[in-house]
């Protein structure tokens, strides 16, 4: 590893480093990586739990761990992915780590049920638009939601509409979505795959033998295939003795039916939607409500 030759290449949010090491030492670095993720996870969790009282603050926290949550689903992803492709791609996944709508969009994609890794990739378009619009026939213009409610839980803030009058934005206790108290489904998955010793420095090996066997890309299918692949990783965590004695067998459930295929494939970049395209779309809604209007 090079040494820094410029102060911006001392400090955090220098994960993109990966791309310059040997596919060996990229496991090694992430198998360290993926306890601590989970730890820092669990916490904000665990004082969430603590907030009962205080709803705003436990969304927050529970937010916050979400995203620490889909960064180690995206490192399990570079881990999935084919060595041969993985030094093209790190670079761009450590974007996706360090930014809030990737992080959320993974979170929000575990529950997807794609037919193909094309149709998830139209899933992810829908939901990585800039703007989109809202109400009886679209008649509101909303920016994106998955930001606006991540955003709109930390802050008070001035917000516009069409109109341009400048309003406040109160700020909200949305929360995301849980199975069973707090826990959210990605949590469960995270969890999962810790449990049966996924995340040791044996158990990447594993996991990136099997997954890496199969470019996740077009029109890849998104159920037997990977359905297959975690019992084949499963079978060879058991057999190498990496399964905790922590793990039940009711947590299977996630990994089959919550566990999003790869992404390393996919394009997580926000849509910027131009405002006479939304205008359209109002317009088109409308029709498709009330019927063509402009014949009365």
């Amino acid at each position: 590893m090079a040494e820094a030759l410029k102060s911006e290449d001392i400090g955090m949010k220098r994960g993109r480093v990966l791309a310059q090491l040997t596919p060996a030492r990229q496991l090694d670095i992430i198998a360290e990586g993926l306890p601590i993720l989970l730890k820092s996870a669990d916490e904000l969790m665990a004082a969430a739990e603590a907030l009962d009282d205080h709803s705003r603050a436990a969304a927050i926290l529970i937010g916050q761990a979400t995203e620490e949550l889909s960064k180690i689903l995206i490192l399990v992803d570079i881990v999935r992915c084919p060595p041969k492709l993985r030094g093209g791609l790190v670079g761009q996944m450590f974007k996706w780590f360090y930014d809030h709508l990737p992080r959320l969009l993974y979170a929000e994609a575990q529950g997807w049920e794609p037919m193909t890794v094309g149709q998830l990739q139209e899933y992810l378009d829908n939901s990585r638009r800039s703007h989109d619009i809202d109400g009886f026939g679209g008649e509101f213009i909303m920016p994106n939601s998955t930001l606006f409610a991540r955003e709109n839980r930390l802050y008070a803030d001035i917000i516009t509409h069409e109109d341009g009058e400048p309003m406040w934005s109160e700020p909200s206790d949305w929360l995301p979505a849980r199975f069973g108290g707090r826990r959210t489904s990605i949590w469960y998955v995270a969890k999962a795959l810790s449990d049966i010793g996924a995340f040791s420095r044996a158990g990447l090996d594993i996991v990136s033998q099997v997954w890496s066997a199969v470019d996740f890309i077009g029109e890849i299918e998104c159920y037997s295939l990977p359905r297959s692949l975690t019992q084949q990783m499963l079978e060879r965590l058991h057999a190498a003795g990496l399964i905790s004695q922590n793990a039940e067998q009711s947590q299977l459930q996630y990994l089959y039916n919550q566990w999003q295929v790869p992404m390393y494939r996919l394009d997580f970049k926000p849509i910027q939607v131009p405002l006479e395209d939304l205008r359209a779309a109002q317009e088109a809604a409308l029709r498709s409500e009330i019927g063509d209007y402009g014949d009365y």
